[in-house]
């Protein structure tokens, strides 16, 4: 019997009765003892030293694979351990019989599904982006989509803690980090809102479960690396408003989908200028046009006629796509890997622009963060500042362009020399 504070035994058994219940002592955590008569009978004795009865079981016909499930049948004081036992026999037999009777009674009560939950998250913060919102809904219904249509107090401890084993074998440890993140915060407002309700992703933390530690991808010099990636690129993508869109993400230090969702309506070429409304940090991001710059939108413009009218407002569309812009590459990052010799992912562009801005040209730190939009410390003195003005971040955003312009056009060592800038590169 587990009597002392602060010890949690998996498999503690007792006799269920009034003497065995009123001698189980609190822990600093909840713990079960289950019946030595009775198999998922148990009472469940809180920190709090109150103490209920539970029946635990598995649904349906695929044994030690079916969800674990438990039904809380009363609090001990309201209910007598014998009136508890009987209560207990009733539900496994009808478990047994083929029903289901936590789900039923989550029905009953009105228990939201975690659909209900991720749609009530979403729609709770109007401040966060739609880009956001849709890759949330997308990290649910790839990671987690089984769960969707279940009652939210049927997802167990031990199902998060198999299912975030999973998707780490699967998909890695970045995502399975982030669909755990994801469903805690779904779980949190209805553990509010709803009394007794647990939310199993703190039930494992809370059972010595670990998030993967997060590491970032470090990259080798911009010298080394952009010749690769200059050849990868020119290799293995055949689709023009792709190139020029990775060029793009190059010479800016932008994020992917703020590349990606450049409309004609935010570049101004008169005034050589264009901005991002909907930016990660929520702050809209107005940057010069460099020559770089320039000659790339000089061609998709170009080729803007022979597209398809319904796709002619973004700057590197798709026709074949459904949102009419290109989408997220990530399938060529392999082949450009392959084929260049050096590790390549978009976010890359943006850690070798910070790193050429920073590191080659001593450009000063709030500069550098004010070019890639970055989310800047709460710095008192910077704070007191004027923003940085477009004739400002102008000449800065040139030499950078022209530092990495330069740079890819060498070869990396132990390579030909490579003469010139090819048209969808460096020339833009």
């Amino acid at each position: 019997m587990n009597t002392k504070p602060g010890k949690r035994v998996a498999k503690t058994k007792i006799t269920i009765n009034k003497r065995a219940v009123d001698a189980l002592k609190p822990g600093d955590r909840p713990w079960i003892a289950w019946d030595d008569r009775l198999t998922g009978f148990g009472v469940r004795v809180h920190p709090t030293g109150a103490k209920s009865f539970i029946v635990n079981y598995r649904a349906g016909d695929g044994g030690r694979k079916a969800p674990n499930k438990q039904v809380v049948l009363g609090r001990y004081g309201k209910i007598a351990p014998g009136q508890a036992r009987r209560m207990a026999q009733t539900t496994l037999g009808k478990v047994a019989s083929g029903e289901d009777p936590a789900e039923e009674r989550a029905q009953a009560r009105g228990m939201p599904t975690l659909a209900d939950a991720l749609k009530d998250y979403l729609g709770a913060n109007p401040n966060r982006s739609e880009n956001t919102n849709k890759l949330y809904r997308y990290e649910a219904e790839r990671y987690l989509g089984d769960w969707l249509s279940r009652p939210l107090d049927s997802i167990t401890r031990r199902e998060v803690e198999a299912r975030f084993n999973r998707i780490s074998v699967d998909h890695g440890w970045s995502p399975a980090n982030h669909a755990m993140s994801l469903l805690r915060s779904v779980y949190r407002r209805p553990c509010v809102d709803l009394e007794g309700l647990r939310n199993p992703v703190d039930l494992w933390l809370g059972a010595g479960g670990k998030f993967h530690r997060k590491t970032r991808r470090k990259i080798s010099t911009p010298a080394e690396v952009l010749p690769c990636w200059r050849t990868g690129i020119e290799a293995e993508v055949k689709m023009p408003a792709m190139s020029d869109a990775l060029w793009f993400g190059l010479y800016t230090g932008m994020r992917l989908r703020e590349v990606l969702t450049l409309r004609w309506e935010r570049v101004d070429m008169a005034s050589l200028t264009f901005r991002v409304e909907q930016t990660k940090t929520g702050v809209p991001l107005e940057l010069p046009i460099t020559r770089q710059l320039e000659l790339i939108l000089e061609r998709r413009r170009a080729a803007r006629a022979a597209m398809p009218i319904t796709v002619r407002d973004w700057v590197f569309p798709s026709p074949a796509s459904k949102s009419g812009h290109v989408e997220d590459p990530h399938y060529l990052y392999p082949r450009i890997t392959k084929t260049g010799g050096a590790k390549f992912w978009f976010h890359a562009f943006r850690n070798c622009f910070i790193t050429v801005a920073e590191r080659d040209l001593m450009l000063p730190s709030p500069l550098t963060k004010r070019l890639v939009n970055h989310a800047r410390p709460n710095d008192v003195t910077e704070g007191y500042a004027a923003d940085w003005t477009i004739a400002q971040l102008r000449e800065p955003a040139q030499r950078v362009a022209d530092r990495i312009e330069a740079l890819m056009s060498h070869a990396p060592e132990g390579t030909a020399e490579q003469d010139g800038i090819p048209d969808g590169a460096g020339a833009g």
